[in-house]
């Protein structure tokens, strides 16, 4: 098995740090630690084969520039053959000067040949480190994006952190390949060229090369550093208008309701006109830079084959001199030119991946304690004691609510819009730690036992379902992915659905479609309770499973959610009560408070809360039937049709 890779932490943004980018995350890393944050993906620990792939790769490297840099030695000596600098013909013959020209014209195009033969083993070598490095990050940013709370995901924006992802996990095959294939060959190749140059010529060669170079690496850092910014701004507004236009995607039934094709347009334009902005700065100050590098070494390159052409002239140098330097000269610009580009690609890809690593930083909300051990559930009782809790802190949403869920028995929450009701639900399957108090299953705390242990006990079903884009089958299946079909087919005759499934032209292999659209509204939350059943958890919770249900396919679940819930603690949170009223304990909350508890029948008595709440809804019920019932008589008779009825927006 792979040893835990270390995740870089984010260094502290300076005095010059940037604002939070869309995802409301810094944006301003050190780039050192960036990199080094890297390097355990390329040289990964429990992987000797990976590791000697590097290794091999690195060998190759350094063979493949020893060829490369022996092509314009061969180059050298051919020409000097074939010129008065050769040997003279009259003594050799001719036969010989032939075989002598062609075995180096052999010899340089075999070099050739073995050079490009090595770079591509080299590449084949270390492709499958760099996609395992692109891989293992992928799967650490993907797992800690499910380690991270409730409060993260409900407040990120989807398309911007896809994006994120996207441009980050291309940065990492850039870095790699850019940073190890090429900065390390280049530098290998400026020393010999030295070396050659010191060898053939004398060190005055050298001096102009190296003061070449730096000017050359001064010119491309500078004008790269300036870029970097142009960069950021071509990454915001691409994160912007993605965020948009998946943002305007996903909400394509609300744009059409309130015809707003138009509005969506303008406003992702917006966004790309941003884009096309910084997208033109980038191109026009590419243009710049290039520029520059080639006048630089252009220079360069003159200055020392104008003192080889006076060699050559003063005698002290063959004609293959002349033409080695010149070919020397040639090939190292191809990859110093490459190195130019390798730095830029480096800085842009730090800087795709400065967010990313941000991301990775980003501290989960709830953790579980060191040493925490799974939840044991022997009887299934719920305890809340005295808990209190905020999102914010000058946010209060539960004060001091102490209430017990005996073993086995079935208890409801109610109470008006903001009362603190879902809240509950959160607080007990620990998306948000509370601020005070306690909430126990069996005796044990729940921040003291694992959270995967605490939400393999708890079966949900919510009120708002959303369903994978997958098939029929899956989303049932999720409950407990190692199920076989009997069991999936079994659930989902408990959920009602089995039946309607059966009608589709492709059964359970019906895709949903994305968040279940094409399904109905009771179709989702019947395969919801079907995914729950499938899971048999000791605990259930039901966020008003039937609330999108209509009266008779209500009743049908209800009958089926009582079979269901039969022997098993069951928290009800409840807006219609009267699906509730045969729960053990019903618990009322207001403001944040418990104000009442008890049976259905004692809270009526008691003319409280609770019964107001009973009567408003009663009296809504009742005139929404007397309403339907007298648009179906006046239609019958004739008086009006379907379409002229506008129902009022109180009922």
């Amino acid at each position: 098995m792979n040893a835990p890779i270390t995740t870089p932490r984010v260094a502290p943004p300076t005095a010059k740090a940037e604002s939070p980018n869309l995802l409301g995350l810094s944006s301003t890393a050190d780039h050192w630690t960036v990199f080094k944050g890297l390097l355990p993906f390329i040289w990964p620990e429990g992987r000797p084969d990976l590791r000697l792939n590097v290794a091999l790769a690195f060998v190759m490297l350094v063979v493949a520039k020893l060829v490369t840099i022996a092509i314009p030695v061969i180059f050298k000596y051919t020409t000097d053959w074939l010129t008065a600098d050769a040997p003279n013909p009259n003594t050799l013959g001719a036969g010989h000067l032939a075989i002598g020209a062609s075995a180096l014209i052999l010899a340089y195009g075999v070099a050739r040949v073995v050079a490009m033969g090595l770079n591509q083993v080299r590449d084949i070598l270390f492709t499958k480190v760099g996609q395992h490095a692109v891989r293992s990050l992928n799967n650490r940013t993907f797992e800690h994006l499910h380690r991270l709370s409730l409060r993260f995901h409900l407040e990120r924006r989807t398309g911007g952190l896809s994006r994120v992802i996207e441009r980050g996990t291309r940065g990492v095959d850039l870095i790699l390949r850019m940073g190890i294939l090429q900065l390390a060959p280049t530098a290998l190749e400026l020393l010999l060229v030295c070396a050659l140059l010191t060898f053939y010529f004398n060190f005055g060669y050298v001096i102009i090369l190296l003061v070449t170079i730096l000017a050359y690496m001064w010119f491309t850092f500078a004008a790269s550093e300036k870029r970097i910014a142009i960069r950021r701004e071509m990454n915001d507004s691409d994160t912007d208008a993605n965020t948009k236009a998946i943002d305007s995607l996903l909400n394509f039934e609300t744009v059409k309701y309130f015809g707003n094709e138009g509005v969506e347009s303008r406003r992702f334009d917006v966004a790309m006109q941003r884009y096309e902005k910084a997208a033109v700065k980038t191109y026009a100050s590419l243009g710049y830079l290039n520029t520059g590098q080639a006048l630089i070494f252009t220079i360069g390159m003159t200055l020392v084959m104008w003192l080889a052409a006076r060699g050559v002239i003063a005698g002290t140098h063959s004609l293959g001199d002349f033409v080695m330097i010149n070919a020397l000269m040639i090939q190292l610009y191809m990859p110093l030119n490459f190195m130019g580009m390798v730095y830029r690609e480096i800085k842009q890809g730090l800087v795709d991946l400065e967010t990313m690593f941000a991301l990775l930083g980003e501290e989960a909300e709830v953790k579980d304690k060191p040493g925490a051990k799974p939840l044991h559930v022997t009887k299934g009782q719920i305890r809340f004691e005295n808990v209190a809790f905020a999102y914010e802190r000058d946010r209060q949403i539960l004060k001091n609510v102490s209430f017990e869920v005996p073993a086995g028995k079935m208890v409801a929450i109610v109470g008006p819009s903001g009362a603190g009701k879902s809240t509950i639900s959160r607080i007990l399957f620990r998306f948000y730690d509370i601020q005070s108090g306690a909430v126990t299953i069996d005796g044990q705390d729940i921040r003291d036992v694992t959270q995967k242990s605490l939400r393999a006990a708890i079966g949900v079903v919510p009120q708002d379902t959303v369903l994978f884009n997958d098939t029929i089958l899956y989303n049932i299946r999720y409950g407990r992915p190692d199920a076989s079909d009997d069991d999936v087919i079994a659930a989902a005759r408990l959920a009602q659905i089995d039946e309607f499934v059966k009608t589709l032209p492709q059964g359970y292999q019906t895709m949903v479609g994305e968040r279940g659209l094409k399904l109905s509204g009771g179709e989702k939350q019947r395969v919801a309770i079907a995914r729950t059943l499938l899971k048999a958890p000791p605990i259930l919770m039901l966020d008003e499973a039937t609330s999108a249900l209509d009266s008779h396919t209500e009743k049908e679940i209800q009958d089926a959610l009582d079979r269901a819930t039969r022997d098993r603690t069951t928290l009800v949170i409840a807006h219609r009560l009267s699906t509730i009223v045969h729960a053990d304990n019903i618990i009322v909350l207001d403001k944040g408070e418990l104000v009442e508890q008890g049976t259905h029948a004692e809270l009526i008595a008691r003319d409280g809360l609770y019964a107001s709440l009973w009567s408003r809804q009663r009296q809504a019920e009742k005139a929404r039937e007397e309403l339907a019932l007298a648009l179906e008589e006046a239609e019958r008779a004739g008086a009006l049709r379907p379409a002229d009825v506008v129902l009022p927006r109180s009922i």
